[in-house]
């Protein structure tokens, strides 16, 4: 699989092989060697996301029990967004954001400690996500999908929110305690 590194210590978007021939394709969408291979740590939930044209999820993130999330569009498009939020980070409050698609096939691999989004681009997605820990509703924090400070060149000006996302404020309303420290993942290696 091809692995492209971001300016972001462990946020990596990955290409997994597809094999494909007149019939159609396969691709290996999670093989836990391969993927451990790359640094990743092991996958504990599965979640499946259906939203129409328009939707943005996010920006969610849990603390503690942070989780690493794979994600990746099964039909349709999406523009996906991950913000830094880990303390003492280089790159803290600052946001990266690719297009997934069912054609494209990529996925984003999201470390521990950022918060995660993602808004609609085609009529409707089937969005696909592996989280390294279970959802802890206690511990989940929201972030604004609009927080000026954190300037998400966003496809949409107007998206249809939860009453969760349209409720949540911005980053530096967040006391510091609820928020991840930062470990650099080259330390660790």
């Amino acid at each position: 699989m091809k692995i492209i590194t971001t300016q972001f210590d462990g946020l990596l978007v990955i290409e997994p092989p597809v094999f494909s021939d007149p019939r159609g394709y396969l691709v290996e969408l999670w093989k836990q060697s391969r993927y451990t291979a790359a640094g990743m740590p092991a996958m504990l939930q599965d979640n499946l996301s259906w939203s129409s044209r328009g939707v943005l999820r996010g920006l969610h993130f849990q603390n503690p029990q942070a989780q690493a999330k794979l994600v990746f569009a099964l039909v349709g498009e999406i523009f996906d967004v991950a913000v830094d939020v880990r303390l003492g980070s280089p790159t803290f409050g600052k946001w990266f954001g690719t297009c997934l698609s069912c054609a494209n096939k990529r996925q984003l691999f999201l470390p521990a400690g950022f918060a995660h989004g993602f808004c609609v681009l085609s009529d409707s997605a089937l969005v696909a996500y592996k989280c390294s820990q279970e959802y802890c509703p206690e511990t989940e924090i929201t972030i604004s999908w609009n927080d000026p400070q954190l300037a998400i060149k966003w496809p949409t000006f107007n998206p249809t929110l939860s009453a969760k996302d349209a409720a949540a404020v911005p980053l530096c309303k967040i006391p510091s305690e609820w928020l991840p420290l930062w470990r650099s993942t080259a330390a660790a290696a």
